[in-house]
């Protein structure tokens, strides 16, 4: 039985249908992808979108500092390896920001990202980067 299983689950991974992106690498420790996401906004990101960005990862990192649950952790970790390797890769430009993500959010949630929308537009660098909070507004009812 476990066989069948592992080979169905095998086949059902690989084939391009059930996943919309390739799967990340294992997870980095928090440190190194702290300072893998720093780089890239080092290298990637324009002065003022990096110091919005740095400023941001640095606040997040330390809001989950304390974080106890694994299925928190794993899911802060992996949602952070993909910005990273999307970062720099260079396809997160002019991308939408999937409308399972934003359903998943709490309100807490939504409202940063409407702030962060909203300073992004602030600074001037709105065109075209805020494709995905715009989608949301009038969706959550928050």
């Amino acid at each position: 039985m476990r066989r069948t299983l592992t080979a169905l689950a095998r086949s059902r991974t690989t084939s391009g249908s059930i996943l919309q992106r390739p799967p990340p690498l294992a997870l980095l420790p928090p440190l190194h992808l702290y300072r893998r996401l720093l780089r890239a906004h080092r290298h990637k990101l324009p002065a003022e979108a990096r110091l919005l960005g740095d400023e941001y990862v640095k606040s997040e990192f330390r809001l989950h500092r304390n974080v106890d649950n694994p299925v928190h952790i794993i899911g802060f970790l992996s949602e952070w390896q993909l910005y990273a390797q999307e970062l720099e890769g260079n396809g997160w430009q002019g991308k939408r920001l999937e409308q399972g993500k934003i359903e998943k959010m709490s309100d807490e949630q939504v409202a940063q990202l409407y702030e962060l929308m909203m300073a992004v537009k602030g600074s001037g660098g709105g065109s075209g980067g805020e494709g995905g909070a715009d989608g949301m507004e009038g969706e959550r009812g928050g």
